[in-house]
């Protein structure tokens, strides 16, 4: 495929990307405007708050500054009338990270991956400059410098996960062909970056599906809470619709949670609270319907869900080694340690971008404190999936493998001395 035709349609992509999340987000809160306030409301100040709700879904802080008017009209203090909210509903990042994926990947297949991904981040931050530059609200009012550049780095960071992982794959002819022939220089350290990254894919897809299974729990054994919760707030179908799409759109967040909850740390809904399998300790917590999941109180029994990130190790590292045998290569006990290692460190960084997405503040006062805290967060997840990983790994080879590695060895020796029977004599 031509370069040109690669760069025009990387850039298309970017723009559809980010047209279908401004879409997600205008559409339903348009609908809104005509129900809730009729034709005659002021439209003027959609596009701010639509464009404010995109960035913030992209991980961009808000700030909000209620007007002296709905304070009064609903009674709530001057002190509340300013306050930051930064927990995304991460399911808008997801949709433009996944987006971007694959349209690195398909600039990876066409040849041309290097200008096909910087078409695509320019084009998407392009678009995110103009958002930003655009969408100036006098009620939620975002930095200007994030709300350029966080959604352009989410895009730009798929673009280069989705290509670099094709071309390493399959090769470039390029720098990561480069690169990778200098990691096969390595010799028995070869298989390292590569199985470490795989490794740190399972265990981050395994833990997520523990965790969206435990949400799946939750709702079944709290649904009346949460039932209770949106009859309580007295809204319209109308309302009772944009709740549950809400609702929809914080379910990455969810998952997040609930993943720091398995893991042991847990999160806290407002300071001084605390959800763990340790123990609860919850105070006066919003009337948001979702939050009806929370569960009241723990028990120490509970403390077995640590054995989760174990075993997400433990999958991960039955894999790894299941496909070193199968290639022959790492034997040696350091270099399974160091992708033990490898594994357990990238698992937390990952979580520790996950807690500090789905962290943060989500009103005022006490409300400045909500979701997982990072650092105990990415050490639990880090030190379980170690143990894991390390319990496979590190085990003893099994007699099957070693039976197969002598019958490989075996196999070379009568290849190789049939060679030397059928050589010619000179």
């Amino acid at each position: 495929m031509q370069r040109v035709i690669v760069v025009l349609l990387a850039a298309l992509d970017a723009a559809i990307a980010a047209a279908v999340g401004l879409a997600t987000v205008l559409a339903p809160l348009t609908l809104l405007w005509v129900l809730a306030f009729g034709v005659g409301a002021d439209w003027g100040a959609l596009w701010p708050t639509s464009g404010a709700l995109w960035q913030f879904g992209h991980g961009v802080p808000l700030q909000v500054v209620l007007p002296d008017d709905v304070l009064s009209g609903l009674g709530i203090a001057q002190e509340a009338a300013a306050f930051a909210i930064s927990v995304p509903p991460l399911a808008l990042l997801l949709f433009t990270l996944i987006f971007a994926l694959r349209s690195g990947r398909r600039a990876a297949v066409a040849g041309a991956w290097i200008s096909g991904a910087a078409s695509g981040a320019v084009a998407f931050a392009l678009i995110s400059a103009l958002v930003g530059l655009t969408a100036r609200s006098d009620v939620l009012i975002a930095p200007q410098w994030a709300a350029i550049l966080i959604p352009a780095s989410v895009y730009v960071a798929g673009l280069l996960i989705g290509a670099v992982r094709h071309a390493w794959s399959e090769g470039d002819g390029g720098v990561v062909d480069r690169v990778h022939d200098l990691v096969d220089g390595w010799e028995d350290w070869a298989p390292l970056p590569a199985e470490v990254l795989r490794g740190a894919t399972v265990v981050i897809v395994a833990l997520a599906g523990a965790a969206a299974l435990g949400v799946t729990v939750m709702t079944l054994l709290r649904g009346g809470e949460v039932v209770a919760l949106f009859e309580a707030a007295r809204v319209d179908a109308l309302g009772a619709a944009m709740l549950t799409l809400a609702h929809l759109l914080y379910l990455p967040t969810l998952i997040i949670w609930s993943a720091s909850w398995l893991a042991g740390p847990g999160f806290a809904v407002g300071a001084g609270t605390a959800v763990s399998p340790a123990g609860t300790q919850l105070g006066v917590i919003p009337g948001i319907p979702v939050l009806g999941l929370v569960p009241e109180n723990s028990s120490m029994w509970m403390l077995v869900s640590v054995l989760v990130p174990i075993a997400c190790g433990a999958l991960a590292g039955w894999m790894v080694r299941s496909r070193l045998v199968w290639e022959g290569t790492g034997n040696g006990l350091g270099v399974r340690a160091g992708i033990a290692g490898g594994i357990a460190i990238v698992s937390a960084g990952v979580t520790a971008l996950a807690g500090l997405l789905a962290s943060g503040s989500i009103g005022p006062g006490r409300l400045a404190e909500t979701g997982p805290a990072i650092g105990p967060f990415a050490l639990a997840v880090g030190v379980e999936v170690l143990i894991g990983c390390a319990i496979l790994l590190l085990a003893p080879r099994h007699r099957d493998e070693l039976a197969e590695e002598r019958t490989d060895r075996w196999r070379e020796a009568m290849q190789g001395d049939e060679t030397a029977v059928t050589a010619p004599v000179d």
